[in-house]
């Protein structure tokens, strides 16, 4: 699997100390230089997930979520790090799904922390990794479209590039697609 983020990105992460590591995975190992890892540790949401990913220190360059069926439905994570981290028991095959997929939601990648209240579309592009902006079922966002981004910013990764679905807003702006706290379905009846 490819990712595309800069390769002073993938450097920063370099072979820093041991991680804090909290819940099910044991500590995690230095072991060279970063790549391209699985981790499944049975999270049954992406909240969950998310929480585990936000607690790594230090921070993988880039994290994926990716859902996996087997042996039962839970969500498991892609890493690109130096690090090592051990699966639950019996999660092996979902740790090596996730590294191998094309497909995820990315919780951490590069300009992450640079992507919060609003901003351009062509702000959100130089700023991250992202590679696209695209309004569901539209295509392409204009440039100069203004994206409120709740301060929770979650692209696809798709193909080997970061996408950042989003959706129309009041006042011609956009919003992500997914939302940190989004309206269950059928939430009024």
């Amino acid at each position: 699997m490819t990712y595309s983020v800069a390769p002073a990105a993938i450097s920063a992460a370099g072979t820093a100390g041991a991680a804090r590591v909290v819940g099910a995975a044991s500590a995690a190992r230095v072991v060279g230089a970063a790549r391209i890892i699985g981790v499944s540790l049975g999270h049954a949401t992406l909240s969950e997930a998310d929480h585990w990913i936000g607690s790594l220190s230090p921070a993988p360059v880039l994290a994926c979520t990716h859902l996996v069926a087997a042996p039962f439905p839970h969500v498991a994570i892609s890493l690109l790090t130096a690090l090592s981290y051990a699966n639950s028991d019996g999660l092996d095959a979902a740790a090596q799904a996730a590294a191998s997929g094309q497909f995820g939601r990315a919780v951490r990648f590069p300009g992450v922390e640079r992507l919060t209240g609003e901003l351009t579309v062509s702000e959100i592009l130089q700023r991250s990794s992202i590679s696209r902006v695209e309004v569901l079922g539209s295509g392409l966002a204009d440039r100069d479209t203004v994206v409120d981004t709740g301060d929770f910013v979650r692209p696809q990764f798709r193909g080997g590039e970061l996408v950042l679905v989003t959706t129309p807003a009041a006042g011609g702006r956009l919003i992500p697609f997914e939302r940190r706290d989004p309206t269950p379905c059928c939430a009024d009846h």
